[in-house]
């Protein structure tokens, strides 16, 4: 107890003038203003990095055929061992990032997956999840996303594989990405195995 109450004086001692209390009605936030309006020039920016952010996204937003809403789905680029497919179905990779994309409009999942894509590979992730939901019937929203998913993927030269997600991850609505080793990762695999021989 004497203890606590020296570590109490000790922290006390530490902060004297460097804290002060808040004054009386100033403990809440201030609702009634109201946030500043963009400038032109911030306006501008944004309108030219979304420009750019178009001009460099490659996914296709062309007609896709529907995916049946029941059926895992799965995918393996040539060259790719069967094995790394069958423990990525598992869920035996464990994912390093994850992308939300329920009920967002299919033009927001299409920029949302291209950038997430993109960032995961620049650094040097491997397993993604990407959530998109499931739905019950062929035209629905969440299967529609899911069936763009499916075919954006595979437009992506750093997609080795993916595949439905077990049920904890969230089974067929979710999907585990396997990204191709970057050649930053390369080296420091080749720098390891060397160290070990040596």
């Amino acid at each position: 107890m004497n203890r606590q109450r020296d570590e109490d004086s000790d922290f006390t001692q530490l902060m004297a003038g460097k804290v002060r209390p808040v004054s009386k009605g100033r403990d809440k936030a201030n609702l009634d203003s109201q946030p500043a309006m963009p400038s032109e020039a911030q306006l501008a920016r944004r309108a030219s990095a979304e420009a750019d952010a178009q001009a460099t996204n490659f996914l296709s937003d062309e007609f896709v055929d529907l995916l049946p809403p029941i059926d895992p789905i799965e995918y393996r680029r040539d060259g790719i061992q069967t094995g790394v497919l069958d423990r990525l179905r598992q869920g035996g990779y464990a994912p390093q990032a994850r992308l939300h994309l329920i009920k967002r409009p299919l033009r927001d999942c299409r920029q949302e997956l291209f950038r997430f894509i993109e960032d995961a590979s620049a650094g040097d992730l491997r397993c993604l999840l990407v959530v998109h939901g499931r739905g019950r019937a062929l035209d629905s929203h969440a299967n529609v996303v899911r069936s763009y998913v499916a075919k954006w993927l595979q437009q992506f030269d750093q997609v080795q594989a993916y595949a439905s997600a077990v049920p904890s991850h969230g089974g067929i609505g979710a999907t585990y990405v396997m990204l191709r080793k970057s050649e930053r990762e390369r080296a420091r695999n080749r720098e390891r195995q060397q160290k070990r021989r040596g």
